[in-house]
């Protein structure tokens, strides 16, 4: 009599093929419940199917063999998910990544979109209240997400007087870590926590307008670049941001207004 489903019948109910089956069991990952001492017969208990489809859904989403191993291991279930979370989230920001990359591409890739307005203002002092920090590129979102609740939590719609912003010195961009600060203009600043009030000097910026999604925000940035450039213009100080229309304002990305401003003055010809 023998002792459970034969390998050829576990690979049936568990859509695997046999050869799957003999590298799990190759690789520690799922051994046979009983192997024949005579024939080498490989025999797999009914119990044993939700951990093959567990393991090869984890392997369908290149989750490494030793951290399979290890989350087959965990005898706890919320550490089992814990592990298994994270590498969703690592998936998730490679996936970020492919999805802005590729929409980037095809903006390069038109001609037609390659021209941009551009506006050339004089911004002056501005009093506002400000989040200031020295921050890693990588860590940049979730910095300005946490540092953007604790401005909107203290300064209620009511108080703003005009859209939030950010300024990124360039070292951020050329280093991958440098200082950053976002603000809101409000009524009557005042200090509190890490909030600070801070004095925004005058400054000359080369303005457009970053519409959509930020998928591609770098090509706007680029030629922005470009169109100073072309003007005999060089950028002096940290970039700036306004956020006209942002995620924060509606989950419709097609709405979303980024205005970007370079400062900048005119180069004189020796």
């Amino acid at each position: 009599m023998r002792s459970g489903l034969t390998i050829g019948e576990f690979a049936t109910l568990t859509r695997l093929s046999v050869r799957t089956l003999r590298r799990y069991h190759a690789a520690k990952l799922l051994e046979p419940d009983t192997v024949d001492p005579f024939t080498g017969y490989r025999y797999y208990a009914p119990e044993q199917i939700p951990t093959a489809q567990v393991i090869h859904q984890l392997r369908q989403l290149d989750v490494p063999l030793a951290e399979v191993e290890s989350i087959l291991a965990a005898d706890d279930p919320q550490r089992r998910a814990e592990v298994i979370a994270g590498h969703l989230r690592r998936l998730e920001d490679e996936l970020d990544r492919t999805r802005s990359a590729v929409v980037s591409l095809r903006r390069l890739l038109r001609p037609d979109a390659a021209e941009i307005d551009v506006e050339l203002r004089s911004v002056p002092a501005r009093r506002v209240v400000a989040i200031k920090g020295h921050v890693q590129l990588d860590e940049s979102l979730e910095w300005y997400d946490s540092a953007m609740a604790e401005l909107d939590a203290a300064f209620p719609p009511a108080e703003r007087t005009g859209p939030p912003g950010g300024q990124y010195a360039n070292e951020l961009f050329t280093e991958g870590a440098g200082p950053f600060a976002v603000f809101w203009p409000v009524r009557a600043p005042r200090a509190s926590g890490r909030i600070e009030v801070v004095e925004l000097p005058a400054a000359e910026l080369a303005v457009t307008v970053h519409p959509g999604p930020h998928d591609d925000i770098d090509v706007t940035y680029g030629r922005l670049g470009a169109w100073v450039v072309a003007h005999t213009l060089a950028v002096d100080g940290p970039i700036h941001e306004e956020y006209l229309v942002a995620p924060r304002d509606t989950g419709d990305s097609a709405s979303w207004r980024t205005e970007i401003g370079w400062p900048v003055f005119r180069l004189t010809s020796a």
